[in-house]
Formats: C-alpha cells, structure tokens, sequence
C-alpha cells in the first residue's frame, strides 16, 4: 500500500481492505506518525537508562513501530489485548502508561497495569505463554455469547502479539488448534522480525509463518509489516471479522528487529551488516514521513514532534531516577494464603541483615 518512496496505492485485490484506510482523514494520519517517533524516542532512552545502570534488562522494538502502532489502532474499544514483551508501541496505541514498563523492566512491581481497565494484558516474558492466555480468554468470550450479536456496545474480540520465534513453541500450535475448534474471536499477530534472538528466520520455518495456521483451520494473511497503514486496514478488518463471529485468523507482519534482541544480546556477533542495510532503508517512520510530505505536511509538524519526543525521554528519565524501590516486606507477601513460620523467619534475617549496613556494620 506504501511504497519505499510514500506512495499509496491499494491494489484491487484488497480492496476490502482499502475501505479502511479511506475512513482515515489527515488527523489519523499525524497521529500514527507522532505515535511512532515518540515510542521510538522512548526506546532509545529506556536502553540508555538500562546501559546506565536504571534497568536490569530492557527490550527493543526498533524497526517495528509501524506494525505496532498500526495493529494497536486497529484494535476496538471492546477488544482485549495479550502482548509478549515487547509491545511497546501497542502500549502507547491504549493510553498505558509507559512508566508502567519502565517498572517492570527494572523490577519494581509485578506487573505494570490493570489489565481490567485498559484491556491491555501484562508483559508475558516466558515465550509464547501469552498466545495460549489470549485463547482462553477468546474462548470465553464466546462461550459468553460476546460475539456476532450486532451490537458494537457488546462485541469483543482478542489479539495476541508474538513473534517469530514464539511460532516454534508448542503453545502456538495448540493455540491455534483450540481457536479454530472452538471459533474463537482472535486475532493471531505474527510480528515476524527475521530473527529469534540469534536464530534466522530460515532455520524456524520452511514455508511462510502465516500459512501455519492453515492445517489447524485458522486463514492467515502476510502483511508488509513496515507500512502503518497497511497494518491498521488488515487488522481492523480482522478483528471485526472475529468481533462477527467469522472466527480466529493470523497475520504475519514482516518486518525486522533493527536493534538488538534485548541489551543482553550483541547482533554484530550473528547478524550479516548488508542485512541490517536493507531493512535500515525500508525504515518505517521515513517512509511514513514521505507519505506524510506528499500530503502537505511540512516542517513544523515535524519539528514538533521532536520536541515532543524529546520532552517525553526527558519526564520517563527523571522519572526512573526518582523511582523509589518497593517495601523490602513486598518479597514475602502472597507467598502463601496464610502466614507461615519459615517465612516470617526468613524475612526477619532479611530486615537484620539490611539494617547493619544501616549502622556501618554489614555482616
């Protein structure tokens, strides 16, 4: 739908899904822009912070804004989410608030939202687990009677967001085997990134990733997953579709993990430079900015959006610094329902022995 160069053009085999992007006005437009260079900014200050000492770990979704950003605006006001760990632009789509993940990553709380009022569900960083979570909660929608009804103020549908590397794991299969059999209203979101941390995409698969679905009854769809729009009209149209009652599908977004797996992984070690080129040039954020100035979109917008950029890394890194750590007592509650003796033990050791370095005495 986006070429290299900005140009738009839907091709008339799907068509159905140009209608959506026709419902879209100039508006739209400068949001998903903004969106994508603000959480772009935003990543790259979460791994200084980390490189810095604020984080234990922190994970990078450069390279991947426009399927994020254009899948999450696609996704309904009733729609539930399930993401894997590294959804932060899906975050930024549904008003999380992207100290939340800061938190998590430098492992301050459990989980950074509630999952009951944005719909946004928690970081899943065991692989995959996430996949078969949003299935179960499909499957409960259905068996709800929220689905197919006509009634926009009622219907639900579920989107779950793994990788490439996720689909090797036994939960995707099974995930999909249930969906299908059970017409569950999900949406399978493939962001297909090229690499499982050090592993290609080749050794994982030998056919396209969203024909895995096919053997299990579950229709899939690969989408250019660097073109924002082309990943809002195909989400949008599947997730009505499951939101219907037509039941689960897949989307594969390609498109490609411009930094590393996380700041723990080094890819100079495994990833070929040429590679790293091609995608560099296929970038996301300056096809869009093209698209944006064939609209008349000058360098003010622009601009602004810097500021606003950099006025964003600014509040989350003063915010990080000001991060205060949680109760030391916090480790020990809601390990059992009720109070047991070794633990009460065990957090009194903890409490003398942190004290003593409070009085110059550490033992």
């Amino acid at each position: 739908m986006l070429s290299p160069e900005g140009i738009f053009e839907v091709p008339a085999e799907y068509a159905e899904y140009g209608k959506y992007i026709e419902r879209l006005n100039l508006d739209d437009f400068l949001k998903f822009y903004r969106d994508m260079a603000r959480i772009r900014r935003f990543d790259n200050e979460c791994t200084a912070l980390q490189r810095q000492g604020q984080m234990g770990l922190w994970v990078q979704a450069l390279g991947q804004e426009a399927a994020q950003i254009g899948s999450g605006y696609g996704v309904g006001p009733n729609d539930h989410m399930f993401p894997s760990y590294r959804e932060h632009g899906v975050a930024i789509t549904h008003g999380i608030d992207l100290m939340s993940i800061i938190k998590i990553m430098r492992g301050v709380n459990h989980g950074g939202w509630n999952p009951e009022e944005t719909r946004f569900h928690l970081y899943a960083i065991v692989l995959a687990t996430q996949v078969l979570h949003a299935t179960g909660y499909a499957m409960g929608v259905n068996f709800d009677g929220l689905v197919g009804t006509g009634n926009p103020d009622v219907d639900q549908a579920v989107i779950t967001y793994f990788g490439d590397g996720a689909t090797a794991e036994g939960d995707v299969s099974e995930a999909l085997l249930f969906a299908a059999t059970t017409k569950a209203p999900l949406v399978f979101f493939c962001q297909n990134n090229q690499w499982a941390i050090s592993s290609p995409v080749s050794s994982q698969t030998v056919v396209p990733l969203y024909l895995r679905g096919e053997g299990f009854g579950v229709p899939g769809i690969q989408v250019d997953g660097n073109d924002v729009l082309a990943c809002y009209a195909v989400t949008a149209k599947h997730m009505d579709d499951a939101r219907n009652g037509l039941g689960p599908s897949l989307i594969e977004a390609l498109t490609y993990r411009v930094g590393a797996h996380t700041t723990s992984d080094d890819p100079t070690k495994y990833r070929p430079a040429d590679e790293l080129e091609y995608w560099q040039a296929r970038d996301p954020l300056l096809r869009f900015e093209k698209f944006l100035r064939r609209q008349g979109v000058g360098d003010d917008f622009f601009e602004e959006v810097a500021k606003a950029g950099d006025e964003l890394a600014e509040q989350i890194r003063a915010e990080t610094f000001a991060m205060q750590n949680p109760p030391l007592e916090n480790i020990f509650r809601h390990v059992y329902s009720d109070p047991h003796p070794m633990v009460a033990e065990q957090q009194a050791w903890l409490e003398g022995y942190e004290a003593s370095f409070e009085e110059g005495e550490p033992s």
